[in-house]
Order: structure tokens, then C-alpha cells, then sequence
């Protein structure tokens, strides 16, 4: 008899790897063990949930009763300790033990803070966890001065949430324009703008040191000579992967847990999804993917793994970002394309830009258009030959595209 499926990890990676093994017809036991109360959506904590616009249940990942219905056994408020793939045990942080077959890292990972001196004073916030958000949120006050280090997806949404709260917002990135490969550089330029726009104050510069004063703290830039004084500050540089449990059992870890494409780490009994994940393919690692889809669909290869079941078909990557009231989605990476093509007026929403190679589209990018990302993820996954002229014409039906 089948021991089951253990999943370190509540994050969207962990509940999908649940979710997939039930629905794929999974019949052993599934446990997921969580650190929180239960699991929850991280996206909306540097949006709703950080302006106090969403509770904690209500960006719940699943329904309390989902659990239950699923025949998913949550361990909530604890952590994995320890790793023993050879006799398929995991200890949990209260001492006790459950067995598994398998073993699903989830693992997730926390908020980098890089080695600014002062970086870790209390007046300077991480956003990664709704504990996170709860100290910093009793923070943003109407008037209160804030810095944001990182002017990517967790900074720029950070800033929008703080600005739309009454603060008073600097924003500082060594990059200009942000997110430029991602977005290309026209697109970037201008969505970076709206943080001006909305009364944000922006500078392209970095941070060299971080000092606590009563009452404030004290921030010098790399651009000058001066300090500045804010309330607090907040840093939106990346993340670093969790890979304690799978360096401890000697997993092949490099910034990240290693796996091949059937997520399986070096120990065929383990397997790794998500953020603390990194997939190894022809003996070299590919750099991580961050993104919420990605995690997602990475549980759901896990499950497949483990069903010994046709994984789910590829796609090219797709996220998205909502600030000053702007909705952006991108797939793929416009820094791939050879040449752009809007549609629409650049700056004026709705728009689009694809990016193409000859007459492929590589990657597009959309502001409050989610019709043109997904017409543009079927012309990306199919290959489809498209004509430029036709695909910047707003007056032609995307769809008509798609079917070639």
C-alpha cells in the first residue's frame, strides 16, 4: 500500500500539485504542510491586501472546505525539519513524523535583502508574506515618507499601493527604464512614468547605506553625496530560493533546487516545484521563473510525474502587473524580438505591442488588453505566421490571426 504525497509548501506551486494529483485520480494519501494558518495567494499582498481592501481569507488560495472535499490532509502552523528520502519519512517541527513515497518541495523562498549596511533595521520592510504586508501596512500612513529600493513588480506595486494610501513615495532603481527586457524599452519608458504621473518621485540610483535614526532613517544614494531622511523603506530587489531542506538530504542545489523537466530532483524520490525550483536541461541550469502561471503549471507537471501521466502541454510564459490603476500583461520576453508592432496608440489604453521574429510573434506585451496577450500566446505556442500590417491594424479580429 501506497504511503502517499507529502508536499512541503502552501504556496500556488504546493496546492497545485495537490489539486493536479486528486484531479488526475490520485488516490493515496496527499499532505500538505503549511508554515500559515492555511495557503494563500501572494499577489494581491502588495496590492488589496496591503491597502487593506482584502482580508486574509478572502485571498485564500482555496476554501477552507476544499481541503476537506479533496481529501487533502492540511497541516497548517508547522514546518518540514528534516528529510529522510531513505526511509520516507518527514519530520515535522512539533517532533512528529508522517510517511511518504514522494516528496513535493515547495519550498518557495524569502524577500533578498542584499548587504547594504543597515539593511536589516526594522525600519526597512521585505514583501513577501502577509506578515510582511501586516508590518508594513501599519506603516503607510497619509503623509508618512517612503522609499522604495526596486522598481520591478513588487517595488512598482508597492509604491502604487503607498501612494494611493497618502504617502509620500520616492522610488529608486539602478535600471532604467524597469522591466526593459521584459516589456521593451518604449513600453517600459512610459509605464515607468506613471509612478511621476501619479505624484511619485522617481531616480535612477541605487542605495549605499541604510541608517536608523530615531524616528527615521537615514538613506544615502549612489548618485550623491547627500542623505536623505523617510519614514521607512522598503526593498523590492528579488528573492533568494529555500533550498535548506534539499541541501540538508544533498540534493544538487544551485540557487535553486535542481530538477529535470519531470521536476524530479537528484533523488528520484523527491521533486521540486516553484520559486525554489530550477530546471536543469542538458546538464545546465536555466534561470529560475518567478511567475504565478509558472508555479502553477509546475505543480501540475509534479502531479503528472507522479500519475506517471503526460505532463500538460508548454506555453510561453505569461505574467502580469497592476498599478495606478493599469492592468500590463506580458508573454514571453520583448528583449527577443527583432522588431515591434502596436497596436493601438502607445500610451493611450487600451494598447498592445508584439514583438516578432520575421513574421513570428516571440512575445507581446498589452495594457488593459488581455484579449491581445492570449491571442498572442496561441500565435507564440503555434508558431503561426502572421502578416504586421494585419497584426497592427486594431480594425482586424485577433482571432482571424490565430486561425492563420
Amino acid at each position: 500500500m501506497t504511503a502517499g504525497v507529502v508536499i512541503v509548501g502552501g504556496g500556488v506551486a504546493g496546492v497545485s500539485t495537490a489539486a493536479a494529483l486528486r484531479a488526475g485520480g490520485y488516490t493515496a494519501e496527499v499532505t500538505l504542510v503549511d508554515a500559515g494558518e492555511f495557503p494563500y495567494d501572494r499577489p494581491p499582498l502588495s496590492k488589496d491586501y496591503l491597502a487593506g481592501r482584502a482580508t486574509l481569507t478572502e485571498i485564500a488560495l482555496q476554501r477552507p472546505e476544499w481541503y476537506d472535499e479533496h481529501k487533502v490532509r492540511l497541516i497548517n502552523r508547522r514546518t518540514v525539519s528534516a528529510l529522510r528520502p531513505g526511509t520516507g519519512q518527514v519530520e515535522l517541527s512539533d517532533g512528529t513524523t508522517v510517511t511518504a513515497d514522494r516528496v513535493v518541495l515547495a519550498t518557495g523562498g524569502h524577500a533578498l535583502r542584499p548587504p547594504i549596511p543597515g539593511a536589516d533595521s526594522d525600519r526597512v520592510h521585505v514583501l513577501r508574506t502577509a506578515s510582511d504586508a501586516d508590518a508594513l501596512r501599519a506603516r503607510l500612513r497619509p503623509g508618512a515618507r517612503v522609499l522604495v529600493v526596486g522598481a520591478g513588480l513588487i517595488g512598482a506595486e508597492v509604491a502604487s499601493t503607498a501612494i494611493s494610501l497618502g504617502c509620500e513615495v520616492h522610488v529608486v532603481d539602478p535600471i532604467a527604464p524597469p522591466l526593459a527586457a521584459a516589456l521593451g524599452d518604449d513600453i517600459a519608458t512610459w509605464l515607468h512614468a506613471q509612478h511621476a504621473a501619479a505624484g511619485i518621485r522617481t531616480e535612477q540610483t541605487g542605495v549605499t547605506a541604510l541608517r536608523t535614526d530615531p524616528g527615521r532613517i537615514r538613506v544615502d544614494f549612489a548618485s550623491n553625496d547627500d542623505s536623505h531622511d523617510f519614514d521607512l523603506a522598503v526593498l523590492g530587489v528579488g528573492m533568494v530560493p529555500d533550498t535548506t531542506l534539499a541541501q540538508a538530504v544533498r540534493l544538487d542545489t544551485d540557487r535553486g533546487v535542481l530538477v529535470d523537466a519531470a521536476r524530479v530532483t537528484s533523488n528520484p524520490s523527491v521533486l521540486a516545484v516553484g520559486d525554489s525550483a530550477r530546471v536543469r536541461r542538458d546538464g545546465r541550469p536555466l534561470p529560475r521563473v518567478e511567475h504565478w502561471e509558472a508555479a502553477q503549471r509546475d505543480g501540475q507537471i509534479a502531479a503528472a510525474t507522479i500519475l506517471g501521466t503526460a505532463p500538460p502541454a508548454s506555453s510561453a510564459a505569461w505574467f502580469w502587473t497592476d498599478r495606478h490603476g493599469l492592468h500590463v500583461e506580458a508573454v514571453a520576453t520583448m528583449s527577443d524580438a527583432e522588431t515591434v508592432i502596436v497596436r493601438g496608440e502607445l500610451g493611450t489604453p487600451p494598447f498592445s505591442a508584439f514583438g516578432l521574429v520575421g513574421d513570428r510573434v516571440v512575445a507581446a506585451v498589452a495594457v488593459g488588453d488581455s484579449v491581445a496577450v492570449r491571442a498572442a500566446r496561441r500565435l507564440i505556442d503555434r508558431e503561426i505566421a502572421v502578416d504586421p500590417s494585419r497584426l497592427g491594424d486594431s480594425s482586424v479580429d485577433l482571432k482571424k490571426l490565430v486561425r492563420g
